[in-house]
């Protein structure tokens, strides 16, 4: 497959035909940076030889060993001391190869893009949470050659092609070493990098501006594609993910618990007589339940002790403790405190008669049973509290 193109146009002078070069180059590869006519060697470009250059190129003229003139997008003359006819008559000396030795490079202007770099080895980090751990980073750059001259002088040197594989390996290296370093400045858990890819990337790509400028390159772009623990670690996180969702699921457990009896309650409570006491025992449980739930009480929470049931000071009115003899806030001497049978106000042991309605403190009244359902209700009840058949009497 030709690359490059050293073509002659015919100049005829009395008997003999001299050629004049032609000399063009294009990329079928899509992958030279750089690429010299002649491939193999120097040549004796003649004066007038014609250059041709592309948008996307440029040419760097190198003559008597040295880098004469770049080239930009256009048609060009060249201008040597190989002079047809001349210049053979004076090379006899050096068995008819001309000592004005000349070499067209062209460069490929165009961003390469796609170029891989990755860690070769784990790096090790220190992690905030983790500890230490070895980590493995992989991406894409883009590269682009914007000082032809200078790439060659530095990097490409007197090969006939050079490609991105020649340069890929070592950019690759110079890439983990500013990322090694990056990452120990301003990471400090790897637990945090899924929200930090496109900071990275940018930052990490100025930081290396520097080091391609030296060899005449510019990176126009650099991407993170993936940072990756070893297997261990990555098992490791997956446990502690998996802890998190346990505690969750006990507490969801809790709940869905708490509402099936809630719906067991119901459910029971519209049956009867039998299911009535169940249900609304059921039913005094989901408070509790749906409290210890929002609290985040887990299994091994330690159970609370009961506190005494206050009652209100007859003198001063604060809520004191049932059992207490004296009131902390005013003296009030207190006796024992029982409830009225009928309608539960708190009595003193020697009343006699409820002062809120007037039954008597050691009479308990009889219970009143629904007609129609059975159920018990409070003696003065006017309608069932289970169906809302109306009470006789």
């Amino acid at each position: 497959m030709r690359r490059g193109s050293w073509k002659g146009d015919a100049m005829a002078t009395g008997d003999n035909i001299i050629f004049l070069e032609n000399l063009e180059w294009f990329d079928e590869t899509g992958r030279e940076l750089v690429h010299r006519l002649p491939e193999k060697g120097s040549g004796e470009i003649k004066y007038g030889a014609q250059l041709t250059v592309r948008e996307s190129q440029a040419g760097v003229f190198f003559y008597k060993g040295k880098a004469i003139e770049a080239f930009g997008p256009g048609r060009h003359t060249l201008k040597t001391g190989n002079i047809p006819v001349l210049t053979k008559i004076a090379s006899i000396p050096w068995a008819m190869r001309s000592p004005l030795r000349a070499e067209m490079y062209f460069t490929n202007l165009k961003i390469f893009t796609n170029l891989k770099w990755g860690t070769r080895d784990p790096v090790a980090f220190k992690d905030s949470e983790l500890g230490l751990i070895r980590l493995r980073a992989f991406g894409v750059f883009n590269l682009q050659i914007v000082q032809p001259v200078l790439f060659i002088n530095t990097m490409v040197g007197t090969q006939g092609i050079y490609t991105t594989e020649g340069v890929e390996e070592y950019l690759n290296r110079v890439i983990v070493s500013r990322f090694n370093d990056y990452m120990g400045e301003t990471i400090d858990s790897i637990l945090n990098l899924p929200a930090k890819y496109d900071e990275m990337s940018l930052a990490l790509a100025k930081r290396l501006q520097q080091d391609f400028s030296h060899f005449g390159l510019a990176m126009t772009h650099l991407y993170l594609n993936s940072i990756t623990p070893p297997p261990e670690v990555q098992q490791a996180i997956d446990d502690r993910s998996r802890m998190g969702v346990f505690n969750d699921m006990n507490k969801l457990m809790q709940m869905k618990a708490a509402m099936a009896m809630e719906k067991a309650a119901d459910a029971q409570s519209d049956g009867g007589g039998a299911g009535m006491g169940m249900g609304t025992g059921l039913g005094l449980m989901m408070p509790a339940m749906f409290a210890q739930y929002f609290a985040g009480a887990g299994p091994q929470a330690a159970p609370q002790a009961p506190q005494a049931e206050g009652v209100a000071c007859p003198d001063c009115q604060n809520t004191i403790p049932a059992d207490a003899k004296f009131c902390p806030y005013c003296g009030h001497q207190q006796l024992v405190i029982k409830q009225c049978a009928n309608c539960g106000k708190n009595l003193t042991a020697n009343a006699k008669f409820c002062p809120r309605c007037g039954h008597p403190a050691e009479e308990r009244p009889q219970p009143r049973f629904c007609p129609k359902c059975g159920v018990e209700n409070l003696p003065d009840a006017k309608f069932c509290s289970s169906c809302g058949e109306k009470m006789e009497g």
